[in-house]
């Protein structure tokens, strides 16, 4: 006989269910006569396997069921979110839990999107627990849609609104429609300062990434309104009060207004200036370790100075690496003022602590998921079980940083737990494709194209090792290149590059209508050898063969060559060389130096004997804000060894793309004298000058810069043998760098200063890859 029987009481079951903000359907019946449960049935399943209703069910085979019970059980189902309804009956000493499982969600779907991409707001809805193959739950899809709205506001659309659609599918399943009606976007249009008379509402602007709209607000979206952005605006206009003395400056308000349509914003910044001050006395006091003097030598702020925090602060920051230098990790120096509000000076006390003096236990790499870690230790100067070093640690992330396989580095230093006197250092990267494409093209007046193209692996599965192809498609200079590079062929850091090349250069293709062209095959292997942190000396020794395809209209030069010395060269060329670089970033440098020089022999060995020399040297300079002083100069001479001529197929060229902007590429230096084509020459020197500084509107974005450059240089050959190159070639311009995903990319506008008969110019002219 079946007995249904209401086993939870109605105030208890009323309670128990409104805590989940359900209805619950349960047979009416009269309290239930407790029984030891000999069996448990589950009605009403379809996607829910039984043993997980089981697991979360508190009742057992062999318990004593009653009323607590059965309120329990429903509570504990309930809880799971499977279920929409809960019924539990009983038949003889059997336990019936008969359940109406949710819908599932079967998809999820959005309409009137424009501003986002579908994928990144179904991630930002799963980061909230909605996604697809989830019970449905009302409340979920309520975050879901005030997730979305967060996600227009971030992007200025107050006026957003959203409305979810459910659908009932088959299988018990629904479908979820979120309709979009983005509305407009909303625009900073005025952005006013109170209280400000010392510097302009323009220069305090000029500290803030937020503005009105502009020219590129499209790339930087700093129209866009954001709490986050005007936080740290705020730090940065009370940074600049402090770097000038300002030490009573304040913030008395903020308001921020929208208007009535949403289309506008309005920021209104109170300020309280006061007075400037200046500093009538600084001292150390504390434990110096006996080292007052050249502690009192990195003081950078000086008594009758302006008050400067930037300056105070680099002080305190020169004090803790020195002091971290000598193992003290955990150095401190707290600046104390002393402030004389009536005359406006402040006295400063710099206390120094230096704590305890520790050692490293262990060094640990974190983050990298392809690049093994030998590739991050082998360039550590901070050695596990030695004394801690500030300053080798600093070494270690540039080397680490100069590696270029990371976006970021970040390394730091964490007690050991237990113990006075050791630190662990984690060495915390991010990855970054490695893998690059280098594209580069010119455009001239004739519509004559410059193409090149290369790709290239850094990091070949994570060793640390680099492979190259390059392919040069331009019809003047064809390239088939194949480069490998072991930066650690021996445990001692030296340096093994192998290079396997074919190229056909054509340099008369510009200017005449001979076919004239230069084949060379080769290989050579370096050897680099590093001597300290930033110099490395090159061995190396190739093998090549040079031809000369003329014809006709040859220049006679060309000719004459192939005469003397035939259609076909042998060279084993010989080579040494050494750089040095301490640049700060290889990719968009701001400070330091990269320094080069090469000398090539040509051996008895092969058929030409020669010798040449090449010298390059760029040096950066960052000063003002964003603003980058890069200078390059390079230099190159040959000459012939046992009465014989430079080879014509090592003659330098210069001109266009990397060189002197402005002119067509390779057009500089000597003319033949029958054709006035350029045939280049065995001395060579190219210089350029470029101030980089941020794209008006951008802020101090690295990624996005303008450039104005000028640029000199030219070829020279052997006297009486040719025309032209009659002194240095000057141009001058303007363009535009952008770290693209594909790497550098330069836009560059190009004009001579003085024109010369013969010349060849190309104005515009763009390059990807390359730094100058």
């Amino acid at each position: 006989m079946f007995r249904p029987h209401r086993l939870v009481p109605k105030t208890v079951a009323a309670a128990a269910l409104a805590a989940h903000g359900l209805v619950a359907h349960a047979v009416t019946a009269a309290a239930t006569t407790p029984f030891v449960v000999q069996d448990i049935r589950i009605e009403g399943l379809q996607r829910v396997e039984p043993g997980t209703v089981f697991a979360y069910l508190p009742i057992k085979q062999g318990d004593t069921f009653n009323d607590d019970k059965a309120s329990e059980a429903i509570r504990a189902l309930y809880a799971t979110g499977f279920f929409n309804d809960v019924k539990i009956a009983s038949e003889g000493n059997v336990v019936i839990v008969q359940v109406q499982e949710r819908p599932a969600i079967g998809t999820i779907d959005f309409a009137g999107i424009h501003e986002f991409d579908k994928d990144n707001l179904t991630k930002a809805l799963h980061a909230v627990g909605l996604s697809q193959g989830r019970y449905y739950d009302k409340s979920l899809v309520d975050k879901a849609e005030q997730e979305l709205k967060r996600q227009y506001l971030t992007r200025g659309f107050y006026a957003a609104q959203v409305i979810t659609t459910v659908t009932p599918i088959d299988s018990n399943r629904v479908s979820l429609l979120f309709s979009v009606n983005e509305g407009p976007n909303a625009k900073i249009r005025q952005i006013n300062f109170i209280g400000n008379k010392t510097f302009s509402s323009g220069t305090l602007l000029g500290e803030m990434q937020l503005s009105t709209p502009n020219w590129f607000s499209w790339y930087t979206k700093n129209d866009l309104y954001s709490k986050e952005k005007l936080t740290g605006d705020l730090e940065n206009v009370r940074s600049y009060y402090l770097d000038h003395g300002y030490l009573e400056f304040n913030i008395d308000s903020t308001q921020v207004s929208i208007s009535p349509d949403k289309k506008d914003m309005f920021l209104t910044i109170g300020i309280h200036e006061g007075q400037p001050y200046t500093v009538s006395g600084i001292q150390l006091s504390g434990n110096m370790l006996d080292r007052e003097a050249e502690l009192k030598k990195l003081i950078k702020i000086r008594p009758g100075d302006k008050f400067s925090a930037e300056k105070l602060k680099s002080t305190t920051k020169a004090i803790v690496d020195k002091l971290g230098e000598y193992g003290y990790a955990f150095a401190t120096v707290n600046a104390l003022p002393k402030i004389d509000q009536e005359h406006h000076t402040v006295e400063l006390t710099l206390q120094v602590d230096p704590s305890r003096r520790v050692y490293v236990r262990r060094v640990n790499v974190i983050g990298n998921t392809r690049t093994r870690d030998e590739v991050v230790r082998r360039e550590m100067r901070q050695l596990e079980s030695s004394w801690f070093d500030s300053n080798r640690l600093a070494l270690s992330k540039d080397r680490i940083n100069r590696l270029g396989y990371f976006t970021d580095v970040d390394v730091t230093t964490v007690p050991v737990e237990g113990t006075a006197d050791q630190v662990d250092v984690n060495v915390n990267v991010k990855e970054k494709p490695t893998g690059a494409i280098t594209l580069g093209a010119g455009f001239s007046s004739t519509d004559k194209v410059v193409l090149s193209a290369g790709v290239s692996q850094d990091n070949v599965f994570g060793s640390g090792k680099s492979l190259s192809l390059n392919v040069n498609t331009a019809q003047t200079y064809r390239t088939l290149s194949v480069t490998q590079v072991d930066p650690y062929f021996t445990v001692d850091g030296i340096k093994r590059i192998t290079d396997v090349y074919y190229r056909t250069y054509q340099p008369l293709y510009y200017s005449t209508d001979s076919s004239f062209r230069i084949i060379t095959v080769g290989g050579d292997l370096k050897f680099g050898i590093p001597f300290s942190e930033v110099d490395t000396v090159f061995f190396g020794l190739g093998l090549e063969q040079d031809r000369l395809d003329v014809d006709a209209n040859t220049p006679q030069s060309y000719k004459d060559y192939v005469d003397h010395f035939g259609r076909v060269s042998n060279n084993v060329p010989l080579t040494i060389g050494w750089s040095r670089d301490s640049r700060d970033s290889a990719l968009v440098p701001s400070k330091g130096y990269f320094t080069q020089a090469n000398a090539e022999y040509g051996t008895p060995a092969g058929g030409t004997e020669y010798y040449k020399a090449d010298v390059q040297a760029q040096y950066y300079y960052s000063f003002a804000r964003g603003f980058v002083l890069g200078l390059n100069i390079q230099g190159g001479y040959g000459n012939g060894l046992g009465g014989k001529p430079f080879p014509i197929f090592k003659n330098y060229y210069a001109g266009g793309i990397g060189s002197v902007r402005g002119y067509e590429p390779s057009s500089l230096g000597p003319r033949d004298k029958s054709t006035n084509d350029p045939i280049g020459g065995s001395k060579m020197v190219v210089g350029n000058i470029e101030l980089t500084f941020p794209l008006p509107g951008t802020g101090y974005d690295r990624t996005l810069r303008v450039f104005t450059f000028i640029d000199g240089g030219n070829v020279w050959g052997t006297e009486g043998s040719s025309i032209g190159a009659n002194g240095l070639r000057y141009a001058y311009g303007a363009g535009l760098a952008w770290i693209s995903p594909i790497g550098p990319l330069k836009l560059s506008l190009g004009f001579p200063l003085q024109k010369h008969t013969g010349d060849q110019y190309q104005k515009f002219q763009f390059q990807i890859g390359t730094a100058f």
